[in-house]
């Protein structure tokens, strides 16, 4: 039999790959890394952890505001230190990079840098070095994507929205999925003057109808110029002073110092070598699997963005987690995409888990809708018109709760406990015997009582 450097070899430090890498090592498996960044892919270093922070950063602007409501005196206007903020992430996330690492290296996993290139079904090339492998494993993630328009050169990708200098006072933010939405409220809230432009009717496609609605609404409300049905055409430099021009399609301009294209992600495939291997990419460009992430070539697995049906970081664990069983363990573990929750950090946060109302029209046929709008308790006092949201969609003939949606503080703190019961089939008649926790908004997904019309 032919004998190989590795059990296993995976191409890409993200989260899937460094938990396959590392529960395959647990196994006794000999296992190697290739890494050209820093560890902990886009999540850590450009994405989910960041993100947060930066979104804690801007609340703290709203606390201030509403904090005089309480009887709270300020000696002074409150200022901002961006440069402050950025170093205190750099610094958290290079202490997350030297977690990854460890974690690597206690695992008994080999970690080469550089950048790791398919040959043939078991051999990587790193840096003109060849290694050969059992099984490959493809975790490289995706990359933002940006349409190619006059004046692209101009712009920035979410990558960059963490270490910009200077902090823009005026940003444009073209895009309106969750990452367009979050980068807009963030910078709202930390002071920047920000219009967003949208190609469509509403924000978040994919999204409950009403939770599109209602937070674009709120959004609006906390400052954030919401433009729909909106293009940008070109961009250009001023030719006098800084900033940039953005033309519209329908012919209106708007200045800003900085202009980010949110405008979705891709596959991170290229320079991989994967013609060369054989490995097949499917309609969106994304390395096609099987149910158990095996690619057309059968030693050749990829998880995670480059591949998956969902793109969030938690999924890439678990596909990873299927990874490892199906080939050091006992081949029995699958992932389920159904009653996935996720959040959205925007102000006010989305939390959501199931389906939409107009997907549990499609996929159940009859449903009860059940939903709520209020002021929270926290607000009465606050001075703030920010309200909340909270939505059932519910299996008529079963009863189950198959939806669950809400838009208002830590949403995705509140939705997550749901999302359990969910998994569990809670139907409505579970929820309504359900002791609420008053006083709480979390209380109103177990009181909501009367169904919507229609």
């Amino acid at each position: 039999m032919r004998t190989f450097d590795f059990d296993l070899f995976v191409i890409g430090g993200g989260s899937g790959g460094v938990r396959a890498a590392r529960m395959a090592a647990q196994t006794g498996a000999r296992v190697g890394l290739a890494e050209a960044g820093d560890l902990g892919g886009t999540c850590v270093n450009v994405g989910c952890i960041p993100k947060k922070l930066y979104s804690y950063a801007a609340g703290y602007a709203e606390a201030f505001e509403e904090s005089a409501g309480y009887g709270w005196t300020l000696p002074e206007e409150p200022r901002f230190d961006w440069a402050h903020l950025k170093q205190q992430r750099a610094k958290e996330i290079g202490r997350l990079n030297g977690i990854y690492a460890g974690l690597l290296k206690n695992s008994g996993v080999t970690l080469i840098t550089g950048w790791a290139q398919l040959v043939d079904a078991h051999t990587v090339e790193i840096d003109g070095k060849r290694h050969t492998a059992r099984h490959l494993l493809v975790a490289t993630g995706g990359t933002p994507f940006v349409p190619d328009i006059p004046g692209r050169e101009h712009i920035v990708t979410s990558d960059a929205m963490f270490d910009l200098s200077p902090f823009p006072k005026r940003l444009l933010v073209v895009g309106g999925g969750y990452i367009a939405c979050e980068f807009a409220s963030i910078f709202n809230g930390l002071g920047a003057k920000v219009t967003q432009l949208h190609r469509r009717a509403h924000l978040l496609t994919g999204f409950d109808d009403d939770v599109r609605r209602f937070v674009a609404n709120e959004m609006g409300k906390a400052g954030v110029d919401v433009r729909l049905n909106c293009q940008a055409a070109a961009i250009a430099r001023n030719p006098h002073g800084h900033g940039l021009t953005v033309t519209l399609a329908r012919g209106e301009q708007v200045e800003a110092d900085t202009v980010l294209f949110a405008t979705g992600r891709v596959p991170n495939t290229q320079g991989l070598g994967l013609e060369a291997a054989g490995v097949a990419l499917d309609e969106r460009g994304a390395i096609a699997v099987d149910a158990h992430y095996r690619t057309s070539v059968p030693s050749i697995y990829a998880v995670g963005d480059v591949s998956t049906r969902v793109q969030l970081t938690p999924v890439a664990l678990a596909e990873a987690m299927v990874v490892v069983d199906e080939l050091f363990g006992k081949g029995k573990r699958r992932l389920d995409y159904e009653f996935i929750p996720t959040a959205v950090f925007t102000h006010p946060n989305i939390g959501t888990c199931g389906y939409s109302e107009s997907g549990a029209r499609a996929k159940f046929g009859e449903v009860t809708v059940f939903s709520s709008e209020f002021k929270s308790l926290r607000h009465t006092l606050s001075g703030s018109s920010e309200r909340t949201f909270m939505k059932l969609v519910v299996d008529k003939a079963s009863d189950r709760v198959v939806g669950l949606h809400m838009v208002g503080a830590d949403a995705g703190e509140v939705v997550q406990g749901f999302a359990v019961a969910m998994r569990a089939g809670a139907t409505k008649a579970v929820f309504d015997s359900t002791i609420g926790i008053h006083p709480t908004a979390a209380e109103e997904f177990v009181t909501m009582r009367e169904p919507m019309p229609g």
